[in-house]
């Protein structure tokens, strides 16, 4: 195949021109609560977050979202509210209370990370897999370059 060069402008048009067809063909083929309107990419962010993580105190939810606590509050609360996660006090000190997903929630995060996980598969599948391999390499290491700043403030990605 013909390698295709591009200035960084014309790059630029090019990935501004293409990312929005991608991201709204990428939504069309997930059937799940995110899609559905029935939770925000915040809420699902944060109770991803508090799965991989086995719960949060507050403030480092509030510092891996960018958010104040209070923001952040609002938002925890709405989960709660809708049972998908739950306040838990600490037995050592009743004054630090972490945020935890309850079964709703963890159930809810492991259905959309099943389907976006088929999703991906039917799509990349249907690339080589030196493409995907190079499309790994590129998207990893932009992820890095945008991750850094919030790597040095403590923030965890996995």
């Amino acid at each position: 195949m013909a390698r295709i060069s591009f200035s960084i402008s014309e790059f630029a048009d090019k990935i501004g021109e293409v990312f929005p067809i991608v991201i709204k063909e990428f939504l069309k083929r997930q059937t799940n609560e995110l899609c559905k309107g029935n939770i925000t990419m915040p809420q699902f962010l944060i109770l991803n977050f508090l799965e991989k993580e086995g719960g949060s105190k507050m403030t480092e939810l509030a510092r891996f979202m960018n958010v104040t606590t209070a923001a952040m509050t609002g938002i925890v609360d709405r989960l709660v509210r809708e049972g998908y996660a739950g306040r838990v006090y600490d037995p050592k000190d009743r004054r630090i209370i972490r945020i935890k997903t309850m079964a709703k929630g963890s159930g809810l995060v492991r259905k959309i990370n099943l389907q976006r996980r088929q999703m991906i598969i039917d799509i990349f599948g249907r690339l080589s897999e030196q493409d995907r391999d190079d499309y790994l390499k590129v998207i990893m290491r932009i992820r890095d370059m945008l991750a850094a700043p919030a790597l040095k403030n403590g923030v965890k990605y996995e």
